[in-house]
């Protein structure tokens, strides 16, 4: 493994090219707009800025990282020679399939294709592909150069190699794997969900803060964040998705979204990413 593409340069993409490029790989990352990689660019500068004054990294290791990296707005050029590519873009199944369908005829036949969804079938996207054995999940988890698990996510077709070599190259992104089989919401999302959800409807009924309600999941049961702030940081529009996914697969109560979540969504209220969300956030 020698070159990673990253598809979509958003929160997650651009945190995967970091992670990938801090680890030793060559990467390309590409994305629809300038602008869009502009932002990207700055960001990963910004993050290994930040791991020079913190010390967990020297300026000449943050500054070559930056220079394995590529953006670019051409995808074929991005994917060429590439042997994984990760896509990371919008939570939609459909335009999820279509991109995969793309990439199959773009990337080199031996390459992996993967994707970071956190709750989608691998299944039915491996499925638009000539190469289902090649085809798996890589959930990173935002922010990417800070938590440390991948979740490797197999459907039925995944072959082992593809496994094991997925699985060697997030080890050497300084990550812990797991295992996991193609179901709704995989294990991350269908655990933090429901609990994301029910903290918003403690808040919603009056029962405590969002302040309180993270810091009573921090204090008494050693969580290192609390549901709320961890939603903020995902992205309300992320959970809410994530949520009529599951409710629509399980017909569970526990999975369906609660109005204080619609109604933040519908405000534009999205989390960090906005500035607000369950908690008021500095500006980007």
């Amino acid at each position: 493994m020698t070159k990673i593409s990253v598809i979509g340069s958003g929160t997650m993409g651009h945190g995967i090219a970091q992670v990938a490029a801090m680890a030793g790989y060559d990467v390309a990352i590409t994305d629809t707009t300038a602008a869009a990689l502009d932002r990207a660019q700055s960001n990963v500068a910004g993050n290994l800025a930040g791991a020079v004054e913190r010390g967990k990294a020297t300026q000449e290791v943050a500054d070559a990282a930056l220079a394995r990296i590529t953006f670019t707005g051409d995808r074929n050029a991005a994917v060429e020679n590439a042997q994984l590519v990760i896509e990371a873009i919008i939570e939609d199944i459909d335009v999820k399939r279509s991109l995969f369908a793309e990439l199959d005829s773009q990337a080199d036949p031996s390459a992996i294709l993967a994707s970071n969804t956190s709750s989608l079938s691998i299944g039915q996207i491996a499925e638009v592909t000539e190469r289902p054995d090649k085809v798996v999940g890589m959930h990173f988890f935002n922010p990417v150069h800070i938590m440390k698990l991948v979740e490797i996510v197999s459907h039925a077709d995944t072959s082992p190699e593809t496994l094991a070599t997925v699985r060697e190259v997030a080890e050497h992104m300084g990550k812990t794997a797991i295992s996991v089989k193609d179901t709704p919401g995989f294990a991350t999302s269908r655990l933090g969900v429901v609990l994301g959800l029910e903290a918003m409807r403690m808040v919603e009924q009056g029962v405590a803060s969002p302040e309180d309600i993270d810091k009573a999941m921090e204090l008494g049961y050693g969580h290192p964040m609390g549901p709320l702030r961890v939603s903020d940081l995902v992205g309300l529009d992320i959970r809410l998705a994530i949520a009529e996914h599951l409710f629509s697969e399980f017909h569970s109560t526990q999975y369906q979204p609660p109005q204080i979540l619609k109604d933040k969504v519908s405000s534009g209220e999205l989390g960090k990413k906005t500035g607000k969300g369950f908690y008021v956030w500095p500006k980007q």
